[in-house]
């Protein structure tokens, strides 16, 4: 009798552990910025919106899971994944060798060059002897960030924000010379608005792996390597099936998955 208990617990014990390492996901809570044109923001209304979010929502269906969406300051992303406030961030993070010290990510699911921009006529140039004494806006603890401080931190001014839009919001406001930002997040979030009509870029392409990593990814908590596997499969099947171009060309008129 004593042996056969010893075995019963046993094997109750294994149940409890497989279930623990193979967690069936019906409910994935994703983390999204929403301050972050195209790719994600909010709109009059209070709907969540943009190419990020679309992506989730095709991603998940790919999954056949049901997916809610937590709105959360850049800042604090990583930190509230890792205190299991949701589950997965998809607010186009780039898959650096940094991040990956604390988090996993998927594949990627798009890749675009980061690039200066500058009021017009100014004449400013990007170099060394450019930027000196120039102020430069940027968004706080992004790849943009980690650039402009390896690169031009003795030269430049570097002035951070929460958001990319308040960048931009003291770019027409006279406060900064010069702007840092992916380059299709600011080509349509300010370039071709209103107020972004007196800046232009300046200034080449920038993807150096070493600060921009190798495109942006899903990112997951480091156990849950169940969950990465679901993803890469997704964002292999909506490839597959043409939904990512038709998400693609919602919002481009190039394709945004990139080399």
């Amino acid at each position: 009798m004593k042996r056969l208990t010893l075995a019963i617990l046993s094997a109750a014990l294994v149940l409890v552990s497989g279930a623990a390492i193979a967690k069936e996901w019906k409910i994935v809570r994703i983390g999204v910025e929403g301050a972050y044109p195209p790719f994600s923001s909010v709109t009059t209304s209070g709907e969540l919106v943009g190419f990020d979010i679309d992506i989730t929502k095709a991603l998940c269906k790919e999954m056949q899971v049901k997916c809610s969406m937590v709105q959360q300051d850049w800042d604090g992303i990583i930190p509230a994944l890792l205190a299991r406030k949701y589950d997965a961030i998809i607010a186009s993070m780039s898959i650096t060798e940094k991040r990956k010290k604390k988090v996993a990510f998927s594949d990627k699911y798009y890749n675009t060059p980061a690039k200066f921009a500058r009021k017009k006529g100014s004449g400013i140039e990007i170099s060394k002897e450019g930027l000196k004494g120039k102020t430069v806006g940027v968004q706080r603890a992004t790849t943009h960030d980690e650039f402009i401080t390896g690169e031009f931190d003795d030269t430049a001014t570097i002035k951070r924000y929460g958001t990319q839009d308040e960048a931009y919001l003291d770019a027409v406001a006279g406060r900064v010379d010069l702007l840092l930002a992916d380059s299709v997040a600011m080509d349509d979030g300010f370039l071709k608005t209103d107020k972004g009509k007196d800046w232009e870029f300046v200034g080449p392409d920038y993807t150096d792996p070493k600060y921009f990593g190798i495109g942006v990814g899903i990112a997951i908590r480091k156990q849950d390597t169940d969950l990465v596997e679901m993803f890469n499969k997704a964002i292999a099947g909506i490839r597959t099936k043409g939904t990512y171009a038709k998400i693609n060309a919602k919002y481009f008129d190039f394709d945004v998955y990139g080399d």
